[in-house]
């Protein structure tokens, strides 16, 4: 579900921890038309907060008090328990959102304290940088739907992409961590390509035009994967197993062979074997989630 950015209430919100990205928040809410509280340890933080429109609240109760939507974004979980935990029933009729970096244990952790103190509570995430709130920010929304929907107009003020995922508190933090995931491995795996490239003498900016087609390529087999690995069923379109075992050594014996490390190619090989030897050589490469969601061996 995602908001339409369309005919947004001026909700009053307050926004607690004015690091980067919570002023980025703030500045969103505050182009946006919402009346906005801000606080922080350190008030000079919300000075030009203040001075485009925004109201600095002497306490944390205080900054509560002010907003019917209130917005968390501190260093981490128990920084922001350690805000909220002396404030008592100050929440009342009031929304808190999360949107502290963190885990899924924590995001529900976080959930049970609040549906202790009868808080309505919403964990969220932010996929964007601090400049891309309030533009093209992907942000994620878990937790009760009819506190989602009721606030939605707001949120849709940090970005074109606020989308909720469900009741249950830690699924924000999952989709974080999975993307992060999927960051890591593609960052890496360019980085790997240009070390190899590198040690021809190849420049990394020479690639970059191939390197994104390739990213293209495989982005466009995603929603195939994905199905294959929802079905359990996994059909060698292009290349079994077998031959990207066969490839994947070619990588580990050339990053060897240039002086470059091959930790990463002897992992993903160490994959693609133990998929052969549970009987998968012959599947296509989806059959790999298997590996995946077995636990690492001790």
């Amino acid at each position: 579900m995602t908001s339409n950015m369309t005919g947004k209430e001026h909700t009053s919100v307050s926004v607690l921890g004015l690091g980067l990205m919570g002023q980025a928040l703030a500045d969103a809410f505050l182009r946006a038309g919402h009346p906005t509280t801000v606080w922080n340890r350190t008030a000079a933080k919300g000075e030009e907060l203040v001075a485009r429109g925004a109201k600095f609240a002497d306490s944390v109760g205080d900054a509560v008090a002010a907003g019917s939507l209130v917005v968390v974004c501190v260093t981490d979980y128990e920084a922001a328990r350690g805000l909220l935990e002396p404030l008592g029933d100050v929440f009342g009729g009031r929304v808190l959102v999360n949107l502290t970096s963190g885990t899924p244990g924590e995001a529900r952790e976080a959930a049970e304290w609040a549906a202790g103190r009868n808080v309505t509570y919403l964990d969220g995430a932010i996929l964007a940088v601090p400049e891309g709130v309030g533009k093209d920010a992907l942000i994620l929304y878990s937790g009760p739907r009819a506190a989602f929907e009721a606030h939605e107009s707001a949120l849709g003020s940090l970005g074109e992409g606020v989308t909720y995922l469900g009741d249950d508190h830690g699924l924000a933090s999952l989709y974080d961590v999975s993307v992060l995931s999927l960051m890591w491995n593609i960052l890496n795996g360019f980085l790997q390509s240009a070390a190899l490239l590198g040690a021809a003498g190849v420049n990394a900016s020479a690639f970059v035009p191939i390197a994104t087609k390739g990213v293209e390529t495989v982005t466009s087999w995603l929603g195939d994967y994905a199905r294959q690995v929802d079905e359990g069923v996994y059909p060698a379109y292009d290349s079994t197993i077998d031959t990207h075992v066969a490839a994947m050594r070619h990588l580990v014996s050339e990053s060897e062979a240039l002086g470059v490390n091959a930790e990463l190619p002897k992992l993903i090989q160490e994959l693609g074997a133990r998929a052969v030897a549970a009987g998968r050589g012959g599947d296509g490469y989806a059959a790999l989630i298997e590996q995946f969601r077995t636990p690492a061996r001790g």
